[in-house]
């Protein structure tokens, strides 16, 4: 098991570096950089001549690096982040790369793994009661909104809940985590400061973005479970379990299920980037200060590194993810275990 592990990690060091590359040139490839957004802002905001602005635009590009050739630039990104973790300076927020990351990255996992925990928790749970329910008035009602849950977009879902919280039910302090009598949005570390009045201001806050985010997921693993349990309960061997006499129950939980969740184990592997993409998606629209308005206003104004890092590290959960699906596989089923040590 270690020898895959340690085999899984090295061979992600070159899928993370070409990942890397495209990403560089694909941010870098639109015309236009954080100086050219400096220099409209200093003409439209600050009264600024064209000729100053310019002046100023240029003095900023030479000063930080942003007139060298791209692949120099990429070269000295990727060096600072292997020598010393270094991703960079953030133009827009005039601090290291990496405390926008660590500000925003963490409560952005938490709120996927939240996402994650309930989607799999409710759509395997409502899979099997689809499942050993077929064609009753219960699973037609759960198919029917496994069905909208997947082909409704997570955006306008999002809309329409921002849309009755802000201007039906005058809902006040959306787009924060906390009521400003907790302080607004403080640091992650300061989420580990509960008590049960902030606990609850604080889902009372996020729960539209949990709800929304857990929805594509929830969907997804109802009709999988549903799927696969309908298939393995008329495998031979549970009809064998059948004729020895077992209960219903126990042929269902301890032989059908196990077997019926081998695709969404496997699926585990796309679930965390899948889920991060569902937050960001809710987040954008409830302006929550997680990395997902954190991409889209770096690449509107050209802070390269913000996005680049960022959308270096969406790539890592995916790669992590993958290997996450691998380790509960073997755990899950003894067989590959047995392949794995031939």
């Amino acid at each position: 098991m270690l020898r895959f592990l340690v085999v899984r990690l090295l061979q992600a060091i070159p899928v993370l570096l070409v990942m890397s590359i495209i990403t560089f040139i694909v941010i870098q490839a639109p015309p236009g950089d954080y100086a050219d957004f400096l220099r409209t802002n200093m003409i439209t905001q600050g009264n600024a001549t064209p000729e100053a602005a310019t002046r100023a635009a240029e003095a900023y590009r030479e000063a930080n690096g942003l007139n060298d050739p791209l692949p120099l630039q990429y070269v000295r990104w990727m060096w600072g982040i292997v020598t010393e973790l270094d991703f960079g300076q953030s133009y827009a927020y005039n601090k290291p790369v990496l405390d926008v990351v660590l500000q925003r990255l963490p409560p952005t996992i938490m709120i996927a793994l939240t996402c994650h925990i309930l989607a799999s928790l409710l759509g395997i749970g409502f899979g099997i009661l689809a499942a050993t329910r077929q064609y009753s008035w219960i699973d037609t009602t759960l198919s029917f909104f496994s069905f909208l849950g997947m082909t409704v977009p997570r955006f306008l879902l999002a809309l329409i809940i921002l849309y009755i919280l802000a201007y039906k039910l005058n809902v006040q302090e959306i787009g924060s985590f906390y009521s400003s009598k907790f302080g607004g949005q403080p640091y992650w570390l300061g989420w580990f400061d509960f008590n049960w009045a902030k606990l609850w201001n604080l889902i009372q806050h996020i729960w539209p973005v949990i709800a929304v985010a857990t929805i594509g997921g929830l969907a997804y693993n109802l009709r999988v479970m549903r799927a696969n349990l309908l298939d393995t309960l008329n495998a031979q061997y549970v009809e064998t379990a059948r004729a020895k006499g077992l209960s219903e129950g126990a042929v269902v939980m301890r032989h059908a299920v196990p077997n019926a969740l081998h695709p969404l184990v496997a699926y585990q592997g796309v679930v965390l980037p899948y889920m991060l993409t569902g937050e960001i998606e809710v987040a954008i629209v409830f302006g929550l200060a997680t990395i997902g308005p954190a991409i889209v206003g770096s690449m509107n104004i050209g802070d390269v590194y913000v996005t680049a890092s960022l959308l270096l590290i969406l790539g890592a959960t995916l790669i992590i993810g993958n290997i996450i699906a691998d380790l509960l596989l073997v755990a899950l089923d003894p067989r590959i275990r047995v392949g794995a040590d031939k």
